[in-house]
């Protein structure tokens, strides 16, 4: 018998070469119903089947639905080797897996003129296979009372279509007895179950370049996702940078102490250029102070001592400096007033000893006597 299952095109992406990948949940474990006469028992309005885990899971059956060939609507009979290369515009992959009660299958279309279908709205896949049934009553797990099992699952081909479900009758294909040729044996659904193609909206994301399309849900959980990473982004140049601006200023310190640093002859010729400065103060006042002070601090001290405060009142550093050249200068000339009462400090001596030699002689005649032994020198 010749089957139909429904499902909705889902994880849709676009790779580089322009081929539409997506995956999709397919056959599922549990009861369906059917309209009887779809199912050759118009003596029923409805007939439910059940579909044991065991045979939608069998490895045989699994095995059917890798490798299906993918196409454009239901093709009027099954797809084979004959007519696969006519009505094919893409193939499921290999791999088919479980994903809770239902199959999950990737496919890829590989036919321009499809993917333009499926991207202005044509979403839906209605999976086309053969099975058997087993006529008999039962209860499933569920306790779902049914009429039929179907067993030995074969996978045939998933078809592309505009709606896979007509309504709430979920009919797809025509009513024609199973013993014709021909697809048209679709589970009834409740309209909760539902899902046309025109409910669902799809937007083309830009992923590093690639566009990407996705329902409009998923393309705000990638935007969310690239907002997240551009943030990151940021925050990570943010702390890159101010790493940068402190290591800058650890770098700058170092030169400035670096170059702080005095070499022995730099020190030497300090140490010299210090002992100069003190010597002249000292030439220019003696007991001028100068521990602990400052070069231009020792200069002013030297000043005032010499010409006082109020000379320096209102003076700016360069007279102060100025100054300080001049007394220095000086300094170094000597004081010939001073110079020239050391030189005659023998001269005076002299006078001074003939004067007293006379006062004594005259003094020794006025009182009889024999005159002293000192003589004029």
């Amino acid at each position: 018998m010749k089957m139909l299952d429904a499902a909705t095109l889902g994880s849709v992406r676009v790779t580089d070469e322009g081929y539409l990948v997506a995956n999709v949940r397919t056959a599922r474990i549990g009861t369906q119903d059917y309209l009887g006469v779809e199912l050759d028992r118009p003596d029923l309005a409805t007939v439910t089947v059940y579909r044991d885990e065991s045979d939608v899971f069998r490895k045989a059956s699994l095995q059917t639905f890798g490798l299906l060939p993918v196409t454009d609507d239901h093709p009027a009979d099954l797809v084979t080797a004959d007519t696969a290369r006519m009505v094919s515009v893409g193939t499921t992959n290999e791999e088919v897996l479980r994903d809770g009660e239902y199959l999950r299958i990737g496919i890829k279309l590989t036919d321009a003129a499809t993917i333009r279908k499926v991207q202005d709205g044509k979403r839906e896949l209605s999976v086309g296979y053969t099975s058997e049934l087993v006529w008999g009553d039962g209860i499933a797990p569920d306790g779902t009372a049914y009429q039929a099992r179907q067993t030995n699952i074969v996978g045939n081909h998933i078809a592309i279509v505009a709606a896979g479900r007509a309504g709430p009758l979920a009919r797809i294909g025509d009513a024609e007895p199973i013993t014709v040729a021909r697809w048209g044996a679709s589970p009834i659904t409740d309209e909760k179950d539902v899902i046309m193609a025109d409910a669902i909206q799809t937007r083309t994301v830009l992923i590093d370049g690639l566009s990407v399309v996705t329902t409009d849900a998923g393309a705000q959980a990638l935007e969310k996702l690239q907002k997240q990473i551009a943030d990151a982004a940021t925050a990570h140049s943010a702390t890159v940078d101010a790493k940068d601006a402190e290591l800058a200023a650890k770098d700058a310190k170092i030169a400035e102490m670096t170059k702080a640093t005095l070499s022995d002859a730099d020190l030497d010729a300090k140490v010299a250029a210090r002992a100069d400065l003190i010597g002249k103060a000292n030439a220019i006042a003696k007991d001028v102070a100068t521990t602990g002070l400052s070069d231009a601090a020792i200069r002013k001290a030297a000043v005032v001592a010499v010409l006082g405060d109020a000379a320096l009142t209102g003076k700016s550093d360069a007279y102060v400096d100025a100054r300080f050249d001049i007394l220095s200068e000086d300094a170094a000339k000597g004081d010939p007033v001073a110079d020239a009462m050391v030189n005659s400090k023998p001269m005076l001596d002299a006078k001074d000893k003939a004067e007293k030699a006379r006062v004594d002689y005259l003094q020794s005649l006025r009182d009889g006597h024999k005159s002293p032994s000192a003589t004029v020198q």
